[in-house]
């Protein structure tokens, strides 16, 4: 047996920074989607806005970003994924971020909820971490460094938590992209946090693997992706205009 330390930044910093444009991206879009529920009165559209937010936030922010950083996983060994695994990393990370967003989009605002909602976030951006790291195979198994594991689940909680206070408490253009950026700074932070944790354990003697390599996968989540976006993009650019700058009523 083989025992290796992850390789990391291999292919230089262009995956790395990549992965958190797409991250900032979705998150900017998902969040803008978040700000218009609240703007909205009935509950009908304060809903449709949540959910174009989560799968915003959730399928491209948190599981495309995740997907595109993998692009740097290099065991050693050749990797497969599992398809249904992978697909349920992403569904994952949508309902975990629909809960969040809904406990400030459909119910007044507290401190109390605000916090929770970024925990539920931040377990949502690490959950999908750790199951689509469950959904590959390759000749070998992965180990985790303990504390290393707790430390990217409190960065992931941490730093979405910033990102919601800053949509809700300064609701204006620049506190939503520094809300982007803070957000794809804690899935991004979370996610090579999570890969430092790991550790190859390479085994010759294992079966071959089975599954999907990497880039059959590639074409269809950036297809999927990006008809969430373009779905979510229309819905934003045709709805009327609403004006950031309304600071929310936080209730204690």
């Amino acid at each position: 047996m083989n025992h290796e330390t992850m390789q990391h930044f291999t292919s230089g910093p262009w995956i790395v920074l990549m992965s958190y444009v797409v991250s900032v991206v979705g998150s900017l879009i998902g969040l803008s989607c978040m700000a218009r529920a609240r703007h909205e009165e009935t509950e009908r559209s304060k809903v449709v806005w949540t959910v174009l937010a989560a799968f915003s936030i959730g399928g491209v922010g948190i599981w495309l970003m995740h997907f595109v950083a993998m692009l740097e996983f290099q065991p050693g060994a050749t990797t497969y994924f599992s398809a249904p695994l992978t697909a349920l990393s992403a569904l994952l990370a949508v309902v975990f971020m629909g809960g969040a967003l809904a406990m400030i989009t459909l119910t007044p605002v507290s401190r109390t909820k605000l916090l929770v909602a970024g925990a539920v976030s931040g377990l949502g951006v690490a959950g999908m971490h750790y199951l689509g790291m469950a959904a590959v195979s390759f000749k070998g198994t992965l180990s985790y460094n303990p504390l290393l594991v707790v430390l990217s689940v409190l960065i992931a909680i941490a730093a979405a938590t910033a990102a919601l206070w800053f949509t809700v408490v300064v609701r204006t253009a620049l506190a939503c992209v520094a809300a982007g950026l803070v957000m794809g700074l804690a899935v991004s932070g979370m996610h090579h946090t999570g890969m430092a944790a790991a550790t190859v354990e390479l085994n010759a003697a294992l079966p071959e693997p089975t599954g999907s390599d990497v880039f059959t996968l590639v074409f269809p989540a950036f297809v999927v992706s990006g008809l969430v976006v373009a779905v979510v993009l229309w819905r934003l650019f045709t709805s009327e205009n609403f004006t950031f700058g309304e600071r929310a009523r936080v209730v204690r």
